[in-house]
């Protein structure tokens, strides 16, 4: 069986502002909080592989929590496009038809981004690569942008894309998922 903990990496101005994709710092209280973060009763987690998206706040997250990340690419926020950088209130004030559209439907992608089914495809290939590096008893940390947890949960679940606005991940969460022949679980305990 494969243990995987997904943590949301640590708050930054981008998550706080509602601001779509970008590569922003994380605050340093988030980082704070993130060292005095524990995992099943010790100061630190501790994983046979351990990955992070490759946003600076997923890297320094991982950091933080004193662990020495592979960065992956496919565990990166999801690809907005030409929104990317621009906080929603802005988007909608510019164009309040095309974002309450997208918002409504998760299947739409903004403009060159991608899709809510491009992030669940993407995060699904990456733990089925997973569950085949890592077949036997093994343990995993992945410190990503809270979309990616969302995604994996969605995945798990087999929850379609409109489920996304039920699933709230807020910074430093952390989502337990275990494989065991061949399939994913959500792991509760």
């Amino acid at each position: 069986m494969t243990a995987l903990t997904l943590v949301a990496h640590a708050l930054t101005p981008a998550l706080r502002g509602l601001v779509l994709g970008g590569d922003a710092e994380p605050d340093p209280a988030g980082l704070a909080a993130a060292r005095e973060l524990k995992v099943e009763g010790t100061r630190e987690l501790s994983a046979d592989a351990v990955f992070a998206g490759p946003e600076v706040a997923a890297v320094r997250t991982a950091e933080a929590l004193g662990l020495t990340p592979v960065v992956e690419p496919a565990l990166r926020d999801r690809e907005y496009g030409d929104w990317s950088g621009r906080g929603l209130e802005e988007l909608l004030g510019a164009d309040p038809e095309r974002v309450t559209a997208w918002l409504e439907r998760p299947h739409t992608a903004t403009p060159g981004g991608e899709s809510e089914n491009d992030v669940l495809t993407r995060v699904a290939d990456w733990l089925g690569d997973l569950g085949e590096q890592y077949g036997e008893r093994r343990t995993v940390v992945a410190v990503v942008h809270p979309a990616v947890v969302r995604a994996a949960v969605l995945y798990v679940l087999d929850a379609p894309a409109e489920s996304l606005r039920h699933v709230d991940v807020r910074p430093l969460a952390r989502v337990r998922l275990s494989l065991h022949e061949g399939s994913w679980s959500l792991a509760f305990g």
